[in-house]
């Protein structure tokens, strides 16, 4: 898991190996202070010594500012450090996901990887941020400590080497309770991420059906459970510091009692006793030693939360995508012929639950087929094979006579143009989101798409035409715009296949004949394939495929389907007759 992370701390190596360099340095000082105000007391104050006084006074002031020149440096440093690897963090987990194939994308949903990207990522950087410096810091301030304190008084010492077992013990106690709960509670944070995305995304449902108290409720629920479990961790940190302060106080009150009592015998034997400077430099040692145990303490708390959140950014980051380019990958697309031989298709990877089942399909370049079938018949599934968003279970998917799965990735998918169910419009103008197929596009080719897609007129009706800006989701412009433009910037790529999976639904009858005629006029050479619920979108192809229940049902034209096919026959009567009722 470390190692995983650590390749994310590149260009900040740098920082992170100066700020433990800084906080060493700021520790030795810190340390030698009491030395010196010890020194100061018992050879320059009690002695009264005014120029003993001044040149240790003077080399204090120094060690303090010094000190204070590392502690600065290393914060600074350890700042650099944490949040540059955060920031290489988050790339390469966003870097990572773009590789994932559907299914992986399937296994992690949005909100987790949100989650990850967000939550998780901050626990760790702060985790860092503490590792490198307190971290490095508490343990050797607590060792130079311990040896100064042996030196000043080894008896009284070993008061402080009593409290570390007890701390250690303790920490140890806490952590194997706390983590499996933070492990909990970032799951949680999942399903609570989940909730907010969904409920904001589907708003107006939720508005339209009065449902706001159910949302407020079920959100409710979510936070009051992260709301346990966080309290039920916090209350196992929180002995955390008793038990710091019984060792703290504990010490405290053996050192007073004995170094009094060495005081004592110091007054009558100056060689067996202990000194006032000697004795105030063990309470700063003392203090020097418990706080950094406390520091450690914090850190072991912070490692205990960002334990979890680092075990699902390296769960992430070791996701490996089952769809990859071969070594030695094809990169020409011949044409648009596409063969299915033997076709079948599970997207758990279930042969026994499958969704395509024994597909054989021959489609030639430049052919337009239709594809009819109920919900859930598979056809979706289907064409998702074509471009290999995912791999068939079994059999071989065949794109311009090569295997799909021997061209390289981005060859194929440039050369298959896919217009999905949901038509998504990213934040920006309407020519922005038209240069997604097509970076290079001139302003012309830009209208000759749009007018093919039927959405030059309504572009142009906006005051801004084509610099008209879409916001997130394109929520300004309506259902069949989106699914124009959408259509537009396929035909962007110029593709030997494009696919419409039912991309026209939200198109009168009437603009989508037009689309249909545009096509077959103005790119005959691009295989096009039509998933339509309408039968009036697709008659006029040269092929339609009727699919149910993951299964080819029957191939042919409309007039053969029409006076053969039983699935067919219906689906066309009940259009029919909704048409006649509606006139």
């Amino acid at each position: 898991m470390i190692k995983h992370l650590m390749k994310s701390i590149r260009e900040y190596k740098k920082d992170s190996i100066l700020s433990p360099l800084f906080v060493s340095c700021e520790v030795i000082l810190e340390v030698i202070i009491p030395f010196l105000m010890a020194d100061l007391i018992d050879n320059g104050i009690d002695a009264g010594n005014m120029n003993y006084i001044l040149r240790i006074g003077i080399t204090l002031i120094i060690c303090a500012l010094a000190s204070l020149v590392f502690g600065f440096l290393s914060g600074r440093s350890a700042a650099i450090a944490s949040a540059g690897f955060a920031k290489n963090l988050r790339k390469d987990m966003y870097d990572h996901v773009q590789e994932f194939s559907f299914s992986n994308i399937d296994k992690f949903s949005t909100a987790s990887i949100v989650t990850r990207l967000t939550t998780d990522v901050t626990n760790v950087q702060n985790s860092y941020q503490m590792i490198i410096r307190v971290a490095v810091r508490s343990p050797i301030m607590m060792i130079c400590a311990v040896v100064m304190a042996f030196n000043v008084a080894g008896s009284l010492a070993c008061i402080f080497l009593a409290c570390i077992p007890i701390l250690g013990i303790g920490l140890y106690f806490i952590m194997t309770r706390t983590h499996p709960i933070f492990e909990r509670v970032f799951k949680t944070y999942d399903h609570l991420n989940n909730i907010v995305q969904e409920n904001l995304h589907g708003i107006r449902v939720v508005k339209s059906f009065v449902r706001e108290e159910h949302e407020i409720d079920k959100f409710k629920r979510i936070s009051q459970s992260i709301y346990k479990d966080f309290t039920r961790a916090e209350k196992n940190l929180a002995y955390n510091m008793p038990l710091m302060q019984i060792c703290v106080y504990g010490s405290m009150l053996f050192i007073s009692w004995f170094g009094a009592r060495l005081i004592v015998v110091s007054g009558n034997n100056p060689d067996m006793g202990l000194s006032t400077g000697e004795l105030m430099s063990l309470f700063v040692y003392l203090m020097q030693i418990l706080m950094s145990l406390m520091m450690l303490s914090m850190v072991f708390v912070m490692i205990t939360i960002s334990k979890a959140s680092a075990e699902r950014i390296v769960e992430l980051l070791q996701e490996t995508s089952d769809i990859t380019t071969p070594s030695e990958a094809s990169e020409t697309v011949a044409d648009g012929s596409i063969d299915f031989d033997n076709v079948s298709f599970s997207y758990s990877k279930n042969p026994d639950k499958l969704c395509l089942k024994s597909i054989d399909l021959h489609i030639t370049s430049g052919q337009t087929i239709g594809i009819l079938g109920g919900t859930g018949s598979g056809k979706s599934s289907l064409v998702q094979l074509i471009p290999r968003l995912y791999d068939a279970t079994s059999g071989t998917v065949k794109v311009g006579g090569v295997d799909v799965r021997n061209y390289d990735l981005e060859t194929l998918r440039d050369q298959v143009a896919m217009v999905l169910q949901k038509n998504v419009l990213f934040s920006g103008t309407i020519r922005e989101n038209l240069r997604w197929g097509n970076p290079d596009a001139s302003d012309e080719e830009l209208i000759h798409a749009c007018k093919l897609a039927q959405a030059d007129d309504f572009i142009r009706s906006f005051p801004k035409g084509y610099d008209t800006y879409i916001e997130q989701g394109g929520n300004n412009v309506s259902g069949g715009q989106k699914q124009r433009l959408c259509i537009a910037r396929a035909l962007l790529k110029k593709p030997k296949i494009l696919i419409m999976d039912d991309s026209t639904s939200a198109v009168d009858t009437h603009t989508d004949a037009l689309i249909q005629n545009a096509f077959r006029s103005e790119i005959p050479e691009t295989t096009k394939i039509i998933i339509a619920q309408r039968i009036s979108s697709i008659e006029h192809a040269d092929q339609i495929i009727v699919m149910d229940n993951g299964e080819i049902n029957a191939i042919g034209t409309h007039e053969t389907l029409l006076n053969t096919n039983s699935i067919y026959q219906e689906v066309y009567a009940s259009q029919m007759k909704g048409g006649s009722d509606n006139e």
